[in-house]
């Protein structure tokens, strides 16, 4: 609800009759992140504060926007003018000062829950009771954040996108102990900021990440087994209608990252998220990906051998088996189509926002159409769908049974659209 005589990005989190109002923010963490997420506040017209504890990554940081800025300046989206009023409104601090009157903190601080903890024990000294707490974590427990925050009801999960100025694509997550108001709140804010928000009930890795878990880690599996080398499977998967490949995107992403957040969603979800061997000898020989001149890519004047170098000492070692050569698409969409068949049934977002999630925070299409997974499946035929993960067990393990919800529909005869109904319903 906007009020009349504010811009439409100017809310502060203090209701009259209903309305939000948002009139400064502050975003804890001057990384790459952290400093796209302040440049998207400050293009909505919004102060926002940009929290760091080191000078340096702060200068980076500001430096990111600005370069951000002068994009658009240089493309003629914007005048000099207005992007140094823009540059204005972010306010880089290395203390908690100038919170007294902030109204709604975002951190994006590395992905480790001590750090966080940190992060929400100073900070809630430091913000009034009415602000609203929010973590861009990509997969870690937002009540258990509301905990060490003090004030759990304020806590809320804002998983932006990378990169987070191009992105449409914000998973708005509740705990356990997340007032309905706060949802209602911070879905409002993000729409005010141009983007798309998906209210997505918590889990690990929430909805994107944890759909996209299985395969990146198939392809990295399918990469140490020697089935195909990295490049022919990222062609192939650009063919079949990614933007880029599974590897192009973890270089990108950072290997270290990847790593991370695969290592805690096995420990959580078991044998369908089983990490690759690969990730653990990338991290220790520093190939953290684009960041680091290296990952399963070479960049500037590194080059792949020591990737394959690495995947040759696995295989001789026994602790890889030799895979049989030709890569197949399947082993990595059909874990992905499980898995988001295993959201539907734990309700974790609706069937509709779990395809508008994934195509908008991916990018993801399917025979030249922009849909997700479970519209995939629908076209595909949810039974050849379940055909396909059960030759994959047979070959390949646990980790591909077909979920109970895809077994139930195609018993039931909601095989997708040639049957007129499986996920979605289709007419004509």
């Amino acid at each position: 609800m906007k009020a009349d005589g504010f811009h439409r990005s100017s809310f502060r989190i203090h209701h009259f009759g209903g309305a939000m109002y948002i009139f400064k923010a502050a975003v804890i963490g001057a990384g790459a992140m952290g400093a796209e997420i302040a440049q998207v506040i400050s293009f909505s017209g919004l102060p926002v504060i940009l929290k760091d504890v080191d000078q340096g990554m702060l200068d980076k940081g500001m430096a990111r926007i600005q370069k951000i800025y002068q994009g658009r300046v240089d493309k003629g989206k914007m005048s000099a003018g207005e992007m140094d009023g823009k540059l204005s409104l972010v306010t880089p601090t290395l203390t908690y000062d100038d919170f007294g009157d902030v109204d709604i903190v975002i951190e994006a601080v590395p992905e480790t829950m001590q750090i966080k903890r940190k992060v929400w024990e100073e900070a809630s000294k430091a913000v009034p009771e009415s602000a609203v707490f929010s973590s861009n974590t990509s997969a870690l427990s937002i009540s258990e954040m509301g905990k060490y925050s003090g004030r759990p009801g304020k806590m809320i999960g804002m998983h932006f996108f990378n990169p987070a100025h191009v992105m449409k694509l914000v998973e708005i997550i509740p705990g356990l102990d997340t007032t309905q108001e706060v949802v209602d709140d911070v879905v409002q804010f993000t729409e005010s900021l141009r983007k798309i928000p998906v209210v997505v009930q918590e889990c690990p890795g929430f909805l994107v990440n944890r759909l996209l878990m299985p395969y990146l880690n198939e392809s990295a599996l399918c990469l140490q087994e020697g089935v195909a080398p990295a490049n022919e499977i990222d062609e192939k998967m650009r063919e079949w209608g990614w933007p880029m490949g599974p590897f192009f995107l973890m270089d990108m992403l950072g290997l270290d990252v990847c790593a991370h957040v695969g290592s805690y969603l096995e420990q959580e979800y078991g044998q369908r998220m089983r990490g690759a061997e690969l990730f653990v000898e990338l991290a220790k020989a520093g190939r953290l990906g684009e960041k680091s001149g290296a990952g399963f890519y070479g960049y500037g004047t590194e080059t792949d051998e020591p990737t394959k170098k690495m995947i040759a000492e696995l295989q001789a070692s026994g602790k890889v088996k030799k895979g049989e050569p030709g890569f197949d698409p399947d082993r990595l969409i059909m874990p992905l189509i499980n898995e988001a068949s295993l959201c539907v049934e734990e309700r974790i977002a609706s069937i509709n926002d779990i395809d508008m999630a994934m195509v908008a925070g991916t990018g993801m299409t399917y025979g030249g159409e922009r849909v997700g997974p479970l519209a995939v499946a629908d076209f595909m035929g949810l039974d050849v769908v379940v055909a396909k993960l059960e030759e994959l067990q047979k070959k390949h393990g646990e980790r591909f049974r077909p979920s109970r919800t895809l077994r139930t529909k195609v018993r039931a005869g909601h095989l997708g659209r040639k049957a007129g109904k499986g996920f979605h319903e289709y007419s004509g």
